[in-house]
């Protein structure tokens, strides 16, 4: 009957892993999806012998995709299979000096205190405080509705209350790390963890240096076959519990009477269902799908993440110095989120990330004797900035700045380039602005000013994916799922 039936909107990660909690709560599921394939921003491409994923590459948090099959009592071993990497990433710095991120907190204390000069108590200290912050605070953030009631009964409130450092609330993750390190370069590194969720380290609350624990206390983790393997694991897990799946054509409108989810528009017919969960971006889902100009605005009011601008590059020739995660940092890492966050204009020195699956499964994913570089810049949300003209200055910009640390000339080994901007990211993944991460992070009140997970008003109606709690990013899509189901199934567990 339709009250054990769900309508998802968007077969992204959240969407995919909403889809099997709900199945396995006894829901009769449906998924629509506009693109002609699964995975949101987690997809890829083949071109000329290159396999690109095209949008995230970091994978952390193994669990949750485990969790998922654990829950469907499926083993994971036939979908999806991963490492855990010896070196989170290689940073490279202006002044020619790299740093390995070892997945090791030894390893990497001696790194840091061989390349600049950090006593390794600092390094001990910040993860041992981030480790605590994230266990006491992060887990409530990560696994309830902060808008709920319940949560206030339920979750570890007191205790979470009990680690929570003024520094999270009054100082700027900036602020915190450099009265963490004496090193610039360690400053750096760790304000770097602002750009997860699309942020300003400069404005965004200490209280983000807990993500550095997901990375350098549990792990930072390659799935074999790449980031789209994280994909195929869950739509093939879905498809096996009976999730039926819709590509190819946009839902038009969801259907509400009485303050009561009814259904959806596809194809010009009524699909019923007492529970719709929208995957789309919420700004979109109210604007396109609710017709609600009004709450779209209040959407549009906060301050959008970051976008990016990044280019595919088929190499022909390998780069031993690199390795599958590798940050090229700014000589003005402030200037570089002024101009992101406030200006708005192109910033020449930009930090430049260049991602290389190649590294490793070799000749897998390049052709011998080459590599796939995934490379990206951050950049402003799309204002209607001329992304055209941007194209080029932001690829100068990164030929420049890896030439000179490199010291080659990599334009010259360039055989295959594509690229995505801020406005291909909006028109293909319904992301408003192009923003990877709908809201940014730039407020000590931001994660609870996200978008819940459900509606207040329109009874049957949920939210998942990044831009709603708790944010962007694989881990907290998955989360995101796991909250919305939990919800559902408070509201409806007397229903039969």
């Amino acid at each position: 009957m339709s009250s054990k039936k769900a309508i998802i909107i968007g077969a992204g990660v959240g969407g995919m892993a909403t889809a099997i909690r709900l199945n396995l709560l006894g829901y009769t599921v449906q998924v629509f999806e506009k693109n002609d394939y699964p995975g949101g921003k987690l997809s890829h491409f083949e071109i000329k012998g290159y396999r690109f994923d095209a949008g995230p590459s970091l994978f952390t948090c193994p669990y949750l995709i485990e969790e998922l099959f654990a829950l469907a009592n499926e083993p994971i071993a036939p979908y999806f299979e991963y490492e855990k990497l010896d070196v989170a990433c290689h940073y490279f710095y202006d002044d020619g000096v790299c740093i390995k991120a070892y997945t090791n907190k030894e390893a990497f204390a001696a790194e840091l205190q061989e390349k600049t000069n950090e006593p390794t108590k600092n390094l001990y200290q910040y993860l041992h405080n981030a480790s605590a912050a994230y266990k006491h605070i992060g887990l409530i953030f990560l696994r309830h509705s902060l808008h709920a009631l319940k949560t206030i009964f339920t979750a570890p409130i007191i205790q979470a209350i009990g680690k929570l450092k003024l520094s999270y609330l009054v100082q700027s993750l900036n602020d915190y790390n450099e009265a963490a390190f004496k090193s610039p370069k360690l400053v750096q590194l760790f304000n770097r963890f602002a750009t997860y969720n699309g942020s300003n380290p400069y404005k965004a609350p200490a209280m983000l240096s807990l993500i550095s624990h997901l990375e350098h206390n549990e792990g930072a983790f390659y799935p074999k076959g790449g980031m789209i393997s994280i994909t195929n694991a869950l739509y093939r897990l879905a498809l096996k519990l009976g999730v039926q799946f819709t590509f190819g054509q946009a839902v038009q409108q969801i259907i509400t009477e009485d303050n009561q989810v009814k259904g959806v528009m596809f194809e010009n017919k009524q699909q019923n269902a007492a529970i719709v969960v929208s995957n789309m971006d919420v700004y979109f889902t109210y604007n396109n799908l609710l017709k609600d100009s009004n709450k779209a605005a209040k959407v549009k009011k906060q301050e959008r993440s970051s976008s990016a601008f990044i280019f595919y590059w088929g190499m022909s020739k390998t780069f031993p110095s690199l390795d599958l995660h590798n940050i090229f940092f700014s000589a003005d890492y402030k200037a570089e989120f002024d101009a992101i966050f406030t200006t708005g204009n192109p910033f020449n020195d930009p930090t430049v990330y260049v991602n290389i699956t190649n590294k490793l499964e070799p000749g897998k994913h390049a052709p011998l004797g080459k590599e796939n570089w995934f490379v990206m810049v951050n950049v402003p949300a799309n204002t209607g900035q001329d992304w055209t003209v941007l194209e080029q200055f932001y690829k100068e910009a990164i030929i420049k700045k890896l030439n000179k640390i490199l010291g080659d000339t990599i334009e010259s080994y360039i055989e295959v380039s594509e690229v995505l901007t801020p406005v291909t990211i909006e028109s293909k993944t319904a992301s408003y602005m192009g923003s990877l991460y709908g809201t940014s992070s730039n407020s000590k009140m931001a994660a609870f000013m996200r978008h819940p997970n459900y509606s207040k008003t329109i009874s049957g109606l949920y939210f998942v994916g990044g831009s709603v709690h708790p944010g962007g990013g694989i881990p907290l899509c998955l989360s995101s799922a796991a909250i919305v189901s939990n919800l559902i199934q408070d509201k409806y567990k007397d229903h039969s």
